[in-house]
């Protein structure tokens, strides 16, 4: 327990994303070790003050809160985390799962779409998602008003459905969804990021909806806008090797015009489940020609990553004085990639990521997914 204490002050450390929690780990032998070393790298980043990490109180606090929605805490990385959503790069450093978390290792597709959606939008993907669930698979959505409700109810039907939340686990929205919420925990799952009683705000329909795609083998999006959350998580999907189906509509009708660009862009057309099922991959890229390929060996991460070893004292006043300057002078607003980094400044790989976790911890630059890296414009030191 005393581990999980510490990933989760990891996790809830200010600055610490899930790109830079999984890197931490990777470099110190634990969370604690991990946590003692921030307020130095910080330091040697140019930050005057360390970054403000959550004492053991209020993490023993937010797993008192997930027990009393009675959810569980799974840290990536650790037993227990989804497998399929552990692969992406930007996997939630640690989930609270409502219900049964085994149903998140299933064989999973995703649907979603327009929360106001027409009566032939709901009552098709309703349908769809009950033939799915009834062949065996995990559907996926995000208990939204619409599209996801009418997955969730056809899915309830005949089989599982995982719903993922945008705020708290115990913070059900859109609050008449909480009866749903209750019985998708009780047969399926219910998995939230956030902390317990946080409320949902737009910027966190994004970070849901990439857990969405990451649980599913593929994403069926149904009645969605051209600009839309449903086209972030179509393209959350397509970025991790996922398929990506999509519902074609009348071109008369605005909710329709996201889908139907989507298939204009290769998406697979779907019109039924029998159309998904016929093209869901076993394992993320599979699909011929579609996405990055993940081999078997990777989706059961039988091997863990080597952990980073720096090349020298990551402290040693030499790197402080000439690599950092190296590294920040190399970035601007605009992301570059970790590889052009070290080519660029011939300096050895393990010496540029200790420098960049420095300059991350004293909040000078953001890691993105792609292995890419921006100087933020707010330093804030």
């Amino acid at each position: 327990m005393s581990e999980d204490i510490d990933r989760l002050r990891l996790a809830r450390t200010e600055g610490v994303g899930p790109l830079t929690y999984r890197r931490l780990l990777r470099r110190y032998d634990s969370a604690a070790a991990a946590l003692d070393a921030l307020p130095g790298l910080a330091r040697a980043g140019g930050r005057e003050t360390g970054p403000a990490i959550p004492g053991r109180d209020a993490a023993e606090r937010e797993f008192e809160q997930a027990g009393r929605a009675r959810a569980a805490l799974l840290f990536v990385d650790a037993p227990g985390y989804p497998k399929l959503l552990g692969l992406l790069e930007d996997a939630p450093a640690v989930l609270a799962v409502q219900g049964r978390p085994d149903v998140l290792d299933m064989r999973a597709v995703a649907m979603v779409g327009s929360r106001n959606a027409s009566a032939n939008g709901q009552r098709l993907a309703e349908a769809m998602a009950e033939d799915l669930a009834a062949a065996g698979l995990a559907v996926v959505s995000g208990l939204a008003r619409g599209i996801d409700a009418a997955a969730h109810e056809g899915a309830l039907r005949s089989g599982i459905t995982v719903a993922c939340v945008a705020g708290g686990i115990d913070v059900p929205y859109p609050p008449e969804h909480a009866d749903l919420q209750a019985r998708i925990a009780r047969s399926g799952a219910v998995v939230a990021e956030a902390p317990a009683g946080t409320a949902p705000q737009a910027r966190h329909f994004p970070r849901r909806n990439r857990i969405i795609s990451g649980l599913s083998l593929g994403v069926v999006v149904v009645e969605a806008a051209l600009r839309s959350g449903s086209l972030i998580t179509a393209r959350h999907a397509q970025e991790a090797g996922r398929e990506v189906f999509a519902v074609p509509g009348s071109p008369l009708d605005p909710r329709c015009r996201g889908a139907n660009d989507l298939i204009r862009q290769g998406a697979r057309l779907a019109e039924t489940a029998a159309d998904v099922l016929e093209e869901l991959p076993e394992y993320p890229g599979e699909a011929l020609g579609r996405g990055p390929h993940f081999p078997r060996r990777r989706f059961l991460r039988e091997d863990p990553p080597p952990p980073l070893q720096p090349a020298e004292d990551p402290t040693s006043p030499a790197m402080l004085r000439d690599h950092i300057i190296a590294i920040a002078s190399l970035l601007g607003p605009s992301a570059t990639s970790v590889d052009e980094l070290i080519r660029r400044s011939q300096l050895p790989s393990a010496s540029v990521m200790a420098v960049l976790l420095m300059l991350e911890m004293a909040g000078r630059v953001e890691m993105q997914p792609g292995n890419m890296v921006a100087l933020l414009s707010d330093p804030g030191h």
